[in-house]
């Protein structure tokens, strides 16, 4: 049987097949894709075949995947989905605060596997004055580079409806540190999916992961008018982990992930990593050397448009952070 995995708990991985069935299923021990070490050779998204015992026996050739280094084991990976036709970072300028070096860790990754990223700025309802001009120069920043960034409030539900329409007919992968509010955001984008929330730590203004597991959840179709022009919309619950028979009404799904404090890039030549920063890149093919690394050279035109302001100086140093990454033990660090 074909089919769609749905979740993956770490031991179990629920795969919803073609039929419609759900079925909980396991990888044998040796089961490992060519050419990646991963702690994870199964991830939400893939789709896979799977026997009448359960148990996953062929993984189909991924159009993309979003990757991170291995918290645990340096030498490994962990992706944290495959096949998504976009992914959202959501980021808080306060409360916590993410990191421009944590925010260009991620664009630069998602660059390299070709994922869209959408940036959602989100708390707004919790910002003073010095917070929201700060907020808005980042988004001016970004947008300047070329992402698409929205501003919302998952709490008070600004912002929410413009963004359900991107959401339309694609699979879109949830990322970001743990307490930005993804919980919060999906439960305002689907009502029945229940997702744990959880209080920002007062002590560290940092957040408590409420997500164990990722899993894909299905966002149902957009409300409708309905008689005296109120909106009703269909409320049947996610697609989980019993088996059982699934609908298809729709209309795509969110992957949900676990908060992520770091991100430790993974497989990235120190001679590609400029192509997966945007304005670095175009302002590289006016260097004087084709390996120039844009540090020290003479000729550099990256580093005379660092010097001219053309390009951020919190961009150029999230880009030589990443050069530094051959040290093994700079993912462990809160980026």
């Amino acid at each position: 049987m074909k089919g769609l995995v749905i979740k993956n708990t770490g031991s179990w991985y629920t795969v919803l097949t073609d039929d419609g069935q759900l079925l909980d299923c396991k990888v044998k021990g040796n089961f490992r894709i060519k050419g990646i070490r991963s702690t994870n050779p199964v991830a939400v998204g893939d789709r896979v075949t799977v026997n009448d015992e359960c148990w996953i026996t062929e993984i189909e050739d991924r159009k993309n995947y979003i990757i991170r280094k291995s918290i645990n084991l340096s030498k490994q990976s962990h992706i944290l989905a495959a096949n998504v036709d976009q992914a959202l970072l959501i980021v808080t300028v306060a409360k916590p605060e993410t990191s421009t070096t944590f925010i260009d860790r991620f664009l630069a990754s998602a660059e390299a596997y070709r994922v869209p990223v959408i940036l959602i700025f989100n708390k707004v309802d919790l910002l003073n004055d010095d917070e929201r001009n700060y907020q808005q120069m980042m988004v001016n920043l970004y947008e300047t580079i070329g992402y698409e960034c929205r501003i919302v409030s998952a709490e008070t539900g600004e912002g929410i409806e413009e963004l359900r329409p991107l959401l339309d007919d694609k699979i879109t992968l949830l990322s970001g540190n743990s307490g930005v509010g993804k919980s919060t955001l999906i439960n305002r984008l689907i009502p029945h999916a229940n997702q744990r929330t959880a209080e920002i730590s007062d002590a560290h203004q940092t957040g408590m992961h409420t997500t164990t597991f990722s899993e894909m959840i299905s966002l149902p179709p957009a409300p409708s008018k309905g008689r005296g022009g109120l909106e009703s919309a269909q409320t049947s619950p996610p697609f989980g982990g019993d088996c059982g028979e699934a609908g298809d009404s729709q209309k795509g799904w969110l992957i949900d992930t676990p908060g992520i404090k770091g991100f430790g890039t993974f497989d990235m030549e120190r001679e590609e990593l400029t192509s997966y920063f945007k304005e670095i890149f175009e302002f590289s093919k006016q260097c004087r050397f084709s390996d120039c690394t844009h540090t020290h050279e003479p000729g550099c035109a990256v580093l005379k448009a660092v010097e001219d302001h053309y390009i951020a100086q919190s961009r150029y140093q999230s880009y030589l952070s990443m050069l530094d990454d051959k040290d093994e033990n700079k993912y462990r660090e809160a980026y």
